[in-house]
């Protein structure tokens, strides 16, 4: 019975803080409203919140009647780390759980070398623990370009010529962080999972445009992740079957040999212009490729020409197939957006380019690094023991619930 009243009230605390980060600040009488809860409920769960540094006060409600104290999260009191691989870079980003980013930080990398990958990823661990002072911090989730094992803590990404390799445990081996706080992920279903929280659409895709073509999909406000974890690997898509490049899988025609950007720099420039410079974070490569189409360069107008068609063409399988009501492009094509996202008639489906551009996964990471804080609070410690809002003096009792924490409106 205990452990039962003690997931109940577990559950209750994940459901404010939820619902403070959806639709706060609010006050108790409005979080009750907003959870379902009641307000006999709602007052010694928020104690336990602000005991953990959780939350803070924000100033009082004006409307009329009288007027309620409002509760918001406090920002950087916890945080998570999102760390993202690309072919010949890394990326930390350090995220809250108001979303705010607190850090983000790119360094070049020679990726294909996964030992050598795995000592900077764990360098930037230390860097961003170091750098946000004073937050809780929830876990490290590694955003991967390819498919991840989250069971195994495994990646293969033929882009960076990995195999099952042990990022879980290669990381907690160099960092001494608890492996439980530790995750892998694939880049597309983070970036898509990113999206969603700006905007909470219930059927979103999200493309990305890298050297590699992928989607994570949203559904019912559910990531889909296919029977094998492998759903989403639409540059595979045979859209040119009869054509001549073959793809890095083996096969012809691949919507990734038109629109990925290996395929799209080669057809801006020959192989030893500096947009093929691979020292160059994809940023500073779309910097050098919008300045040529400003100045009217026609190889490059005409790359992008050819790639915006070849985009719009399987969007349109995409927007049939899934029939989202938004289509996010990110990478290149949102840095590209002037020129690649093209407006589309695709029936009630919106095509936008994304805002979060290069970093889309990796903030995606972090947001992921906090889900052991929104599924349950009780992980982050309790900091002060203040007499609950009675008057009585008495500290709250984080080990027990009481009944009115688990009772329901």
């Amino acid at each position: 019975m205990q452990a039962q009243t003690e997931g109940r009230r577990e559950a209750n605390l994940a459901l404010l803080l939820r619902t403070l980060r959806a639709r706060g600040p609010l006050s108790r009488s409005q979080l009750a409203a907003g959870s379902g809860l009641s307000k006999t409920a709602v007052t010694p769960l928020l104690a336990s919140l602000d005991q953990r540094g959780l939350t803070e006060r924000a100033g009082t409600t004006t409307t009329q009647g009288r007027p309620g104290r409002l509760v918001r999260l406090r920002p950087g009191a916890v945080c998570g780390i999102g760390l993202d691989v690309h072919p010949g870079h890394l990326g930390a980003t350090v995220t809250d759980l108001t979303g705010e980013v607190h850090l983000r930080r790119k360094t070049a990398c020679d990726t294909s070398a996964p030992e050598h990958a795995l000592d900077r990823l764990a360098d930037l661990t230390r860097r961003a623990l170091d750098d946000v002072p004073g937050a809780d911090w929830t876990g490290v989730t590694v955003a991967i370009p390819g498919r991840a094992d989250r069971a195994t803590g495994t990646a293969t990404a033929p882009r960076l010529r990995w195999r099952e390799v042990s990022v879980v445990d290669g990381l907690a081996a160099r960092t001494g962080l608890p492996i439980d706080r530790l995750d892998v992920d694939n880049e597309a279903n983070l970036a898509a999972c990113a999206e969603h929280d700006g905007d909470p659409v219930g059927h979103l895709v999200y493309l990305s445009g890298d050297h590699g073509v992928a989607a994570g999909v949203i559904a019912d406000g559910v990531l889909v992740r296919g029977a094998d974890n492998h759903a989403g690997e639409v540059g595979h898509l045979a859209l040119d079957p009869l054509g001549s490049t073959y793809c890095a899988c083996g096969r012809r025609g691949c919507w990734e040999t038109q629109v990925g950007l290996d395929a799209f720099l080669d057809a801006c420039a020959p192989r030893d212009d500096r947009v093929h410079d691979p020292r160059l974070a994809q940023g500073e490569r779309m910097s050098i490729v919008r300045g040529r189409a400003e100045r009217g360069d026609a190889r490059t107008l005409d790359a992008l020409h050819r790639t915006a068609a070849a985009l719009a063409s399987g969007i349109s399988v995409l927007a049939t197939l899934l029939n989202p009501r938004k289509i996010v492009l990110g990478g290149y094509f949102a840095a590209l957006q002037d020129w690649l996202v093209v407006p589309q008639d695709q029936g009630r489906t919106r095509v936008t380019a994304s805002t979060l551009g290069f970093s889309a996964g990796g903030k995606g990471a972090a947001l992921a690094a906090l889900r052991r804080v929104l599924d349950d609070p009780t992980v982050v410690p309790v900091k002060s023991r203040p007499a609950d809002d009675r008057g009585s003096g008495a500290p709250e009792d984080d080990r027990t619930g009481s009944a009115p924490e688990g009772a329901s409106a």
